[in-house]
């Protein structure tokens, strides 16, 4: 008897499961992930929540994330679903709300955004335009994965999907992802927040290939004074003008433009604070645990995950790339008033990016601030990868296969 109890026990052991080589190599990378957010500072209120869910979900027998209640597209078994909801993990409860947590975000991050130094120099939206190349790029590139891959390319939503992680904006391709491909949701997530939290590593090499010691010390000048009643204007009027030509980017261009009306309008302090601080940490949590859970190695150690991470960088190289190539250009145009390391910022890793504009500027010059210059094309970039999300989307969703 004691010794039946015993077997019983060490059978309920994550001992007895170390046979899935795949689930140890995600907790090895999940280790990873935690060294470079809590050891190196890349983005800890992301790769942390991230890294624990991933590590949580693939320690052998954990019962924290269950994949046997999806079918082939991501989607929940509705057949059966009470007997199956007895299997739901907790990180699947959150992994279950993914619909509506970008939107959630995207209301956050509005309510922290000052539009003002965009206003001030609209010139901006063209280098937030400009940084959407890279999407695609990795879209077109995806589309040809079929000569690597051969019989597991990726299809055409897959390919929008992957794309959109050149944006550098992780609430936007989770948002376009669970809409066309929810099958590699995981996988797009997983790579378009680790870029998100590597800005500080992959933007700069690029940033000084393409400029000059002489472009990169170039000094702007200050920018206008922008008024509170511009600022209550502009998140009314984009929202009118962007949605009426592309309706579905109104999910994220919506609540991003509320979230800034909140900040902006002197109202409504109390529901911008909690927008911008308790709102955004909570889904930020939820977000990163169930993104991270999602990893599980059985599913996500395949061709196309490893695939999808080498498309994704490519979008984001080539998205910075465009970015600091245009703003060179509109620096001849303007005679040399424009320094070309805010291109970079082009991408909508807000505020990361931008701050890495001021930081690779001032290596070559201490005296230069272009911080609130990168902003203008940061705050852009956020508008351009929603915009390019529902672009996709509308391209696309009516090819999706939906069980």
């Amino acid at each position: 008897m004691i010794l039946e109890t015993f077997s019983k026990l060490m059978a309920e052991t994550g001992f007895a499961h170390f046979n899935e080589w795949r689930s140890l190599v995600m907790v090895v990378v999940a280790l990873v992930f935690l060294y470079l957010a809590i050891g190196k500072g890349f983005e800890p209120l992301l790769l942390v929540p991230i890294a624990f869910g991933m590590l949580l979900s693939n320690l052998p027998g954990s019962p924290i994330f269950s994949q046997t209640i999806f079918d082939d597209y991501g989607n929940l078994i509705t057949e059966g679903l009470s007997g199956r909801m007895m299997n739901l993990g907790l990180l699947q409860g959150f992994y279950l709300l993914k619909p509506f947590f970008p939107s959630l975000i995207f209301l956050g991050v509005g309510a922290m955004t000052d539009f003002g130094p965009l206003i001030a120099n609209p010139k901006s939206l063209l280098l937030g335009a400009a940084a959407q190349f890279g999407i695609f790029v990795a879209f077109f590139g995806s589309m040809l994965s079929w000569i690597f891959l051969k019989d597991a390319g990726f299809t055409a939503q897959e390919a929008a999907s992957i794309g959109i992680i050149g944006g550098a904006d992780g609430p936007t391709a989770i948002w376009l992802t669970t809409k066309l491909a929810p099958v590699i949701l995981g996988a797009v997530a997983v790579a378009a927040y680790s870029y998100m939290a590597l800005v500080p590593v992959i933007q700069p090499p690029i940033m000084k290939l393409f400029t000059t010691k002489k472009e990169r010390m170039i000094k702007m000048d200050q920018l206008r004074f922008v008024s509170q009643r511009e600022k209550i204007l502009f998140p009314i009027m984009v929202s009118i003008i962007v949605i009426i030509i592309l309706p579905p980017a109104a999910p994220l261009l919506g609540m991003l433009m509320l979230g800034n009306l909140f900040k902006e309008c002197g109202r409504t302090l109390r529901l911008s604070d909690t927008a911008a601080n308790a709102l955004i940490n909570i889904v930020t949590i939820l977000l990163g645990l169930a993104v991270g859970a999602s990893a599980v190695g059985e599913t996500f150690l395949v061709a196309k995950t490893l695939m999808i991470v080498l498309l994704g960088i490519v979008a984001f190289g080539f998205g910075t790339a465009a970015g600091v190539l245009l703003a060179k250009l509109m620096n001849v145009v303007t005679g040399g008033k424009i320094n070309p390391l805010i291109g970079s910022a082009g991408v909508s890793a807000v505020p990361m990016a931008a701050r890495v504009s001021q930081m690779v500027g001032q290596k070559d010059n201490p005296a230069n601030f272009l911080l609130m210059h990168a902003m203008g094309p940061n705050v852009a970039g956020v508008i351009g990868s929603a915009v390019s999300a529902a672009v996709m989307f509308s391209m696309f969703n009516d090819f999706v296969v939906m069980a």
